[in-house]
């Protein structure tokens, strides 16, 4: 009898959940005038009707909970709260509910915050000093400034030496060839065979003030204690002349994944020179009336030499470097136990990757997430969450990390756009990520977002 009575209670805890997080509230209010009791009972997870309803958006039904007496500091095996819940899946309203948050106070800072990271070509040894870039008599006395530091490139690609390795067993570590005027003179005198673009000055410690001499080299005086960065570009006849003088260095080619072989800071310098460099080999006359251009402000603006063209008047976005902001997501299967990983006919077998593509004009990142997973694979996604985002100097793309949950699950893969989409199991993600068993799939290296973005949620808690 016994056993009877505790299989009926738990067909109507199952009952009584279902609609809480189907939103079905005409069913919530029955169940609940049938059986007060169950209001606060929680399922083998821990969850409750509340937790459920906090879960799937339902505001109505977390009304209700609260209205009849549900306890909200209830916690589940994974010790959150429906608030937690809330905040984590962005629901504003319900988590002020939740919270208690009356008119005239300040709301919950949502959605969840999530910790800033750190992606490749993202960190950097300069401040970019912006203000500088306007000052042609600053920027002429720093390119023949015997501190100030070049690196060359040759078709986008960076000038680099091997550093270390040779006494030990460690392997030798890739690095920029940093170059001084007096190495690269001799490029600097033809003009218009050239582009030089200036980079920014090396960054201080906090407790250095603005000013202080203390990076200068030896015998030498900054004026200002301003060490510059500068980008040179170079045509590849010089290029083969330059390496037979140094024959140390080489040109990092091709650029990926060469680059992904350089120190953090010293990749997000060549992110944005390359980037730039790219611009001006990509747009070599006006945009607007293709007249001849001259380049300005330290490498950051062309402007066209044609006396009545439109774009001298007025901020037009054709005189400026551009970027291509790209939304690259994970998606999350309603579960959240499964993740929607796709994979392209250029991959080398067996690699799955986040599913991604541009943001269009006039489109929020959010619109972008939910329309390119639809395109791609026929998942339909809800929320969608900012994670993180990278610079792609490739030639000069965002890549804006994005979580974002799926509300269908039926995958209908779309041969134009992409070769396969699967849902992968937490377990079988961790098998790669954590142990590094490659014998199903693998994802992208680790200094790509893609693998950040899937170790975030494989770091998050499964009972969300």
């Amino acid at each position: 009898m016994a056993d009877l009575e505790r299989s009926f209670k738990q067909d109507l805890v199952a009952q009584l959940h279902h609609v809480a997080a189907a939103g079905d509230t005409g069913r919530l209010r029955t169940l609940l005038s049938r059986s007060p009791s169950l209001i606060n009972a929680t399922a083998q997870n821990g969850w409750t009707a509340l937790m459920y309803g906090a879960r799937n958006g339902h505001f109505e039904v977390v009304q209700i909970l609260l209205e009849g007496g549900c306890d909200r500091s209830i916690v589940n095996k994974s010790r959150q709260t429906a608030l937690d819940i809330a905040k984590f899946w962005g629901y504003k309203h319900i988590a002020n509910l939740l919270a208690n948050v009356k008119g005239g106070e300040r709301p919950l800072p949502l959605p969840n915050e999530v910790k800033e990271l750190e992606n490749y070509f993202g960190t950097t040894l300069l401040d970019r000093r912006s203000d500088k870039r306007t000052d042609s008599n600053w920027l002429s006395k720093k390119q023949t400034h015997p501190s100030s530091v070049y690196i060359l490139f040759s078709n986008l690609s960076p000038l680099v030496t091997l550093a270390g390795g040779t006494e030990s067993s460690q392997q030798p570590e890739v690095k920029l060839c940093r170059l001084r005027h007096e190495d690269v003179q001799q490029f600097l005198a033809p003009a218009g065979e050239v582009t030089l673009i200036f980079l920014g000055v090396e960054l201080r410690l906090p407790t250095e003030p603005r000013g202080a001499p203390g990076r200068a080299a030896p015998g030498e005086e900054h004026e200002d204690g301003l060490t510059a960065w500068f980008a040179l570009s170079i045509e590849p006849p010089s290029a083969e002349k330059f390496k037979q003088t140094h024959e140390d260095a080489y040109f990092l080619h091709p650029p990926m994944p060469a680059l992904l072989q350089l120190p953090e800071k010293e990749a997000g310098v060549v992110a944005q020179a390359r980037s730039i460099l790219a611009w001006h080999s990509r747009y070599q006359f006006c945009p607007t009336c293709g007249s001849a251009t001259k380049i300005e402000d330290g490498g950051y603006k062309k402007t066209c030499l044609k006396e009545d063209c439109s774009s001298l008047r007025g901020v037009h976005n054709t005189s400026y470097p551009r970027v291509d902001p790209v939304v690259i997501m994970l998606v999350i299967h309603p579960d959240g136990n499964h993740c929607l990983l796709g994979r392209q006919k250029r991959f080398p077998p067996g690699m799955f990757t986040c599913l991604a593509g541009f943001v269009e004009p006039g489109e929020t990142i959010e619109d972008a997430v939910r329309r390119e997973v639809e395109e791609e694979a026929g998942v339909q996604v809800g929320h969608v969450q900012y994670v993180s985002c990278q610079p792609w100097p490739m030639p000069s793309s965002l890549m804006i990390g994005c979580l974002a949950v799926a509300v269908s699950t039926e995958i209908k893969v779309d041969k134009n756009e992409i070769e396969d989409a699967r849902w992968f199991t937490r377990e079988q993600v961790v098998d790669v990520i954590i142990k590094g068993n490659r014998r199903l799939f693998f994802v992208p290296p680790s200094r790509a977002i893609a693998h950040q973005l899937i170790k975030h949620w494989i770091g998050m808690n499964a009972n969300l």
